[in-house]
């Protein structure tokens, strides 16, 4: 078994354990791709044709309104990469997917991805468990937007992440924080980390 196989399995397990001949198909349809840095993956009304999962590399995706980008996520190894929506519905996307260091990844069509959940229920499975961990993220990012401050949203974030803060700029992680950069420079000063 390849190591990008191996691994990918080894992570699906953790979501879900499928049967080993069954998981081992699913990941045979996995193929290596590469980006650059900076380079746009998906834009605004492009259909995500792939599901990507990280194997090197951080990307983010974002919104761009009057010059501005408004960080929505990161990706980073292990884990899915790619515009969840657009691929599940295949409909265009209404944000950016972009790398944002060099970036080495595998990645499945839609069309294989949907004929073995088809094929095997237990892929069904898999992505039905991975879909639920993917929305209690999503609404637990809405509660920290909606309910807590600046202050302590960056606390909840530092606790959670703090090995993004090595790793991404503090623009963007000012931007997904919804804070300006000068707030997020002084907590960065001013709180123990």
């Amino acid at each position: 078994m390849k190591q990008d196989e191996y691994d990918l399995s080894e992570f699906l397990n953790t979501i879900y354990s499928v049967p080993a001949d069954v998981l081992e198909l699913y990941t045979s349809h996995w193929k290596p791709y590469n980006l650059s840095r900076k380079t746009i993956m998906t834009a605004p009304g492009d259909t995500e044709k792939y599901m990507y999962f990280v194997k090197s590399g951080i990307q983010k995706s974002y919104y761009q309104t009057d010059n501005k980008q408004h960080v929505i996520a990161f990706a980073y190894a292990p884990s899915f990469s790619g515009i969840p929506e657009s691929f599940f519905t295949q409909t265009p996307s209404k944000y950016f997917l972009e790398t944002i260091t060099d970036s080495q990844f595998i990645r499945i069509s839609f069309e294989k991805h949907q004929q073995m959940m088809k094929e095997h229920r237990e892929i069904e499975t898999l992505f039905r468990k991975a879909t639920e961990f993917f929305l209690v993220g999503v609404l637990q990012r809405q509660h920290e937007l909606m309910a807590l401050d600046i202050e302590t949203r960056f606390k909840e974030f530092v606790q959670r992440s703090p090995h993004l803060l090595q790793m991404v700029s503090q623009k963007d992680l000012a931007s997904y924080l919804r804070m300006d950069s000068t707030n997020f420079s002084k907590f960065m000063n001013s709180i123990k980390i």
